[in-house]
């Protein structure tokens, strides 16, 4: 059960793409949709734990968990709703690289040879995805592409700040998490309105209420399934079954025309896929797992 309640949390993430692109349709861009979804949840949470409030003044961590988790949010929701699904993902997926880095500059832990071998592993992968034949260099080369790098840098920020907040009680991160997405989403859909980056939303359309429903509803089940799963689970078995959102995003993209899977996809997704799940598997200078937070995009 713990096991196929993470395949449901990979699964709602790994098609997600699809409720932001039908709501998008109707008028309302992906970050307005974030910001709405997030804010009511959020809302709730903080409704219903009051006495969670008084945790950012013993823990000041959890605002820049909060501000992490949702430039990670907002930069992957509309990285996916804009561009090959399949080659977001993957580059949303370059955790052992930005970790390794991430953990020697924030926590002290300098990379052991193989976690070399895991950021090189990565990086290859990563260079055979980003290579056509209508680039001169392997590197991002849309917007698209630098949202879904960025989103998987602050991913893996916000993996390392988990590190660094595992005393602070589960409900306060959450509340931070959620909260953190509502703010910068909602402020990134203003000044992004404001300057003409992204349309103003169109309030008489009404079609796209359903959607965001079945969005917000998908990610509150998510979030209790993940829930569920991770604390029953190890670390990186959790971190090894969340990878299937590589596959559910790869299918349904494929499947609906929202993603081409060249021969250079699936070679730089095999090289990624690979050194994600070797840095699962992988112990920490700390006896911990690597990923053990990994994967989790809106809770602790």
């Amino acid at each position: 059960m713990a096991a196929l309640a993470l395949v449901f949390n990979a699964f709602v993430w790994g098609v997600s793409w699809i409720p932001f692109r039908q709501i998008e349709a109707h008028g309302l861009h992906p970050v307005w949709t974030t910001f709405l979804v997030y804010v009511v949840i959020a809302t709730v949470i903080a409704v219903l734990r009051r006495s969670m409030w008084h945790m950012f003044v013993q823990h000041p961590g959890l605002v820049l968990l909060g501000l992490a988790a949702g430039l990670t949010n907002v930069g992957f929701n509309w990285a996916v709703t804009q561009g090959d699904v399949v080659r977001v993902v993957l580059l949303f997926y370059l955790m052992p690289l930005w970790s390794v880095l991430l953990a020697w500059a924030l926590l002290g832990e300098r990379p052991t040879v193989s976690a070399l071998a895991r950021v090189t592993l990565a990086l290859v992968g990563v260079a055979v995805v980003l290579k056509t034949p209508e680039v001169e260099w392997p590197v991002p080369s849309s917007l698209p592409d630098w949202l879904g790098v960025a989103a998987g840098f602050c991913f893996a920020v916000t993996n390392i700040l988990l590190r660094g907040l595992r005393h602070a009680p589960g409900e306060s991160r959450a509340l931070a998490m959620f909260g953190g997405c509502a703010l910068v989403a909602g402020t990134t859909a203003i000044a992004g309105t404001a300057l003409g980056a992204m349309h103003a939303p169109v309030w008489t359309e009404t079609g796209w209420w359903g959607w965001a429903a079945v969005l917000g509803t998908g990610f509150v089940f998510a979030n209790i399934c993940l829930q569920y799963g991770a604390a029953r689970l190890a670390g990186n078995v959790t971190a090894v079954i969340m990878l299937s959102e590589v596959l559910f995003a790869s299918v349904s993209s494929v499947a609906l025309g929202a993603a081409t899977m060249s021969a250079h996809i699936w070679a730089g997704g095999a090289l990624i896929v690979l050194a994600a799940a070797w840095s699962a598997f992988a112990r920490s200078p700390g006896d911990t797992d690597d990923d053990r937070s990994a994967f989790q995009k809106e809770s602790p």
